[in-house]
Formats: C-alpha cells, sequence, structure tokens
C-alpha cells in the first residue's frame, strides 16, 4: 500500500511539474533572442498603403511552412519544456498590422497560447495598435508608427494595459477580463 501511495504522489508531482513545465514559454519575448524587428518597407509615410489597408498582412505573411521550421527550431533553442507545436503561435512581435518584419527570425518567437497572456491576448492589443496607427491624426487615440511598434518591443503585456484598458471606445468583455 505504501509503495502504492508513493507512485501516486511520484506521478502526481509529475503531473503537477509537466503543467507548470508546459507553460514555461513566458508570456514576455525574451529580448535578447527577439527584439522585434520593424519592416522597412513600412514607413510613417507609406502607411495609408500598407498596413492601413485591409488585406496588407495577407501579402506579407511567411507561409505556413517557413513560420512553422522557425517555430520548431525556436522551441528547441529556448529551451521550453513543452515540445508541441500546436501549443504555440509563431507570433510575429512587431505585429505585421503595424509594420513588423514578416520573416526576420529576430522579430518571431513561439508564442504559447494558453493563460492569460497567450497569443490570442496579444491578438487583441495588435488589432487596438493598428486601429489607432491607422485613425486620423487628429483622433485623440492616435499614436504614431513608432510609438506602436516601440510599445509592442519593449513589453507587451505592459502596452495591453495603456492601450487596450485605458482605450477611448468602450472596452468590450474579451478586453476586461485582461484589464
Amino acid at each position: 500500500m505504501s509503495r502504492y501511495i508513493s507512485l501516486t504522489v511520484l506521478f502526481s508531482l509529475m503531473l503537477g511539474a509537466t503543467g507548470v513545465l508546459a507553460s514555461a514559454a513566458p508570456d514576455v519575448q525574451n529580448s535578447s533572442s527577439t527584439p522585434g524587428v520593424r519592416d522597412p518597407n513600412v514607413t510613417k509615410g507609406n502607411i495609408q498603403t500598407t498596413i492601413c489597408v485591409a488585406g496588407y498582412t495577407e501579402t506579407v505573411r511567411p507561409h505556413l511552412p517557413v513560420t512553422n521550421a522557425i517555430k520548431r527550431k525556436q522551441i528547441a533553442a529556448f529551451g521550453y519544456s513543452d515540445k508541441k507545436m500546436a501549443d504555440y503561435e509563431e507570433d510575429h512581435l512587431i505585429s505585421l498590422e503595424i509594420g513588423g518584419s514578416p520573416a526576420d527570425e529576430r522579430n518571431l518567437w513561439p508564442e504559447h497560447y494558453s493563460g492569460k497572456w497567450g497569443a490570442r491576448t496579444k491578438d487583441i492589443l495588435e488589432s487596438e495598435l493598428h486601429r489607432r496607427v491607422c485613425s486620423a491624426a487628429n483622433n485623440p487615440d492616435h499614436i504614431s508608427l513608432a510609438e506602436a511598434q516601440r510599445a509592442m518591443a519593449d513589453n507587451w503585456v505592459t502596452a495591453f494595459d495603456k492601450y487596450v484598458c485605458h482605450r477611448t471606445p468602450k472596452l468590450t468583455a474579451n478586453m476586461k477580463t485582461h484589464c
């Protein structure tokens, strides 16, 4: 009986440790390996013909086999304990919506889907920064392209609080859960 209990406890600890380790991928990228890179083809002078055009990101987004190869390599290189590719989105730190480099690996990182600050939450911020950058310059919510890119590269969780939680339009229910 004692051996059974010991094995049960050990198994439970292993499962618990695995659960903790499976979320070992950080909410915020490691700035030394993923500092964020801007796309030199997107400038403040051409945003109305690039990022502010509906469908623009689909014209520059790398194909899935390309990002999957990078994701696989980075999961191993970054030492993530959860090796399941499906648990991550190979995300652009500076999103394509605000002029991030499409294929530079210094702008890509395997971002986990789980947790409060997973990839789906960052998507909310990406949309909000895009809305602000592409809004009229006299709009009180307007921010420059450089400010949006810097905010995302510095710390996207902090940027979420600043730009999503304190936005002028009413917060959606999904936004409120993170503010």
